[in-house]
């Protein structure tokens, strides 16, 4: 059977903090799964770890010097083979050199020297993972494309508990699995919306809703991660994803208006937004004073964007539709599916814990027409997308 990361060269960077020890399981789990691993410590790391556990465990020794080895440029030869480089644990000294471009070592070198996907993994005291130092760090690291594996909460090297455990070796692994997992959306346009429409009601207030455009973020990075061509209509202020297009929009009208100019080029169109039901029929132009009484405030329906993606669908174009419910999951579900020519729609209910509006996490259900539902446990919001993104591909095959 072919193991899902054969023929993938992998540099393991190990740097010098307690949990490096989980480095060792990492390594082996990667080895187990295919990859070629080559692995590099910074001396930090050499206090918690011997390098030969690490090298009898690898698919090569493990390397520390640019000066030392074989080679006498190990960084570009390092960088320049690699598919990926994995750093795990990555301390807020490597993080910052990476940012920085501070080549002080074998690993930052090797960091600065590749062009291949890096997945880094934090792993530090609470106080120093909320240092604003190390967060802006962080922040700009993402902004230029490198895939980051927060740190988990839990008990930590000094007694105490908070954030900062460097993810489990399976969250870990399984990152490196989606970064160098299928381009099975090579050459397809998506389209994804997200966020809640804000309708105004006057210069200050508006109707809302509590959507953050979190799951509609995901969906956006995970199609750009698998090849797609995103573009990513959104009310939400949240960091965009490497290589996404955004078009900002506040209101239903906003957002109708951008995917008018869109949805025909789209081959996917997945619509994560929230869109309000109704609007005010007239908006105050200037802020509406309490002393003056309460205002009555009328309302219309706003405009069914997905109902009209749906009847005016492109031969072979998939539309994918979400459904926020608070009772009869499936039943309101199929029936908004139906309603509106949907080709998929992802069903959740809003009400239980820690599922929905604001959360990162999400437990749907996925409904086609003529098939059997599909049922996604609660999970991470990344998890949620890349199965509906599975789906997707088949639908698209």
């Amino acid at each position: 059977m072919t193991r899902p990361l054969s023929g993938r060269r992998i540099v393991l960077g190990v740097s010098g903090g307690i949990a490096a020890y989980k480095s060792v399981e990492i390594c082996r789990r990667l080895v187990d799964l295919g990859a070629h691993v080559v692995p590099v410590m910074t001396a930090g790391a050499d206090k918690f770890i011997g390098r030969t556990t690490l090298s009898a465990l690898a698919s090569e020794p493990v390397q520390t010097s640019l000066w030392s080895e074989a080679s006498p440029i190990p960084h570009t030869k390092l960088g320049q083979n690699a598919d990926l480089v994995l750093v795990a644990p990555a301390t807020a000294r490597v993080l910052a050199g990476y940012a920085h471009g501070l080549s002080t070592d074998l690993l930052t070198n090797v960091l600065i020297a590749t062009r291949a996907p890096v997945v880094v993994c934090p792993a530090m005291h609470t106080e120093m993972w909320e240092h604003p130092a190390v967060q802006d760090n962080i922040a700009l690291l993402r902004r230029r494309g490198v895939h980051v594996v927060d740190p988990e909460e839990g008990r930590l090297a000094g007694g105490d508990s908070g954030k900062g455990r460097l993810a489990a070796p399976d969250v870990v692994v399984q990152a490196v699995q989606r970064v160098l997992g299928p381009r099975d959306f090579d050459g397809r346009r998506v389209l994804v919306t997200a966020g809640g429409t804000r309708e105004p009601i006057d210069a200050v207030r508006v109707i809302a809703n509590r959507s953050s455009g979190k799951q509609g973020y995901a969906v956006a990075e995970e199609a750009a991660r698998r090849g797609a061509t995103v573009t990513l209509i959104s009310t939400a202020d949240r960091p965009v994803p490497a290589g996404v297009e955004v078009i900002d929009v506040e209101t239903s009208a906003q957002m109708q208006a951008a995917l008018d100019s869109r949805a025909s080029e789209a081959d996917v169109i997945v619509m994560a937004a929230a869109v309000a039901d109704f609007r005010p029929v007239s908006c105050a132009s200037g802020k509406i004073k309490k002393d003056a009484g309460i205002p009555e405030i009328r309302l219309e329906p706003t405009p069914d964007i997905l109902a009209g993606l749906g009847a005016h669908k492109p031969a072979g174009q998939i539309l994918v539709g979400f459904a926020a419910e608070t009772s009869d999951l499936v039943e309101n579900a199929t029936s908004k599916m139906r309603r509106k020519n949907l080709d998929l729609i992802v069903a959740n209910d809003v009400s239980a814990p820690g599922v929905g509006f604001q959360h990162d996490t999400n437990a749907v259900t996925f409904l086609r027409p003529d098939q059997p539902l599909e049922s996604h446990p609660l999970s991470d919001k990344r998890d949620i997308a890349r199965a509906l993104l599975d789906i997707v591909a088949r639908l698209l095959a």
